[in-house]
């Protein structure tokens, strides 16, 4: 689906997943076994489709073609809840992104920490604005033994040699799963 299919379907709130091609974002992918490794939220902002996202560096709006743009393939998927959000509902987590952009990214994954990450954005401004949990948070034990298969080799790397079992954590994985969304594209 290009663009301009994807537009006149899409409604603030909305949560696009896409496929970051490095290779942190492959080993996301391949530990939770999921097509996705990146997560945003869609606003339209002045007329204009934006996504709401945690990225390295810091927290940013970035127009939605560019957005997909950095997908692998420019791959992605869009959900939603099945009830229509109010206008009330849409201010609440504009403004909760609003004020969580320019926050440095997490790369530790640490759902606790006062940085951000992809998918801890979107929960929380969800979180927020609706009172509603997509996805769910998993330790990293849990996280990595529910797929025997992902080689530890990477995630002990990462974390320098200590992989952080018991931190909580949000991943894309999780939020294209929950069944509380509805697909859009």
């Amino acid at each position: 689906m290009d663009l301009s299919q994807l537009t006149p379907k899409l409604k603030s709130g909305d949560i696009i997943f896409t496929s970051i091609p490095n290779v942190l974002y492959q080993a996301i992918e391949q530990a939770t076994q999921s097509p996705t490794s990146h997560v945003g939220l869609v606003l339209n902002i002045k007329g204009q489709w934006m996504v709401a996202e945690s990225r390295v560096p810091l927290s940013c709006y970035t127009p939605l073609e560019a957005f997909i743009h950095r997908s692998k393939n420019h791959w992605f998927s869009v959900k939603r809840l099945p009830q229509t959000l109010s206008a009330s509902e849409i201010a609440t987590m504009q403004q909760y992104c609003e004020q969580h952009l320019n926050e440095w990214y997490g790369l530790g994954f640490n759902y606790d920490s006062d940085k951000q990450f992809c998918s801890k954005f979107v929960f929380d401004a969800y979180r927020t604005a609706l009172h509603v949990d997509i996805g769910q948070l998993k330790t990293f034990e849990q996280l990595l033994t529910e797929n025997p298969n992902t080689p530890l080799l990477f995630w002990k790397l990462w974390f320098l040699g200590c992989i952080p079992w018991h931190r909580q954590t949000i991943t894309p994985q999780s939020m294209y799963l929950d069944p509380k969304l509805l697909d859009v594209a």
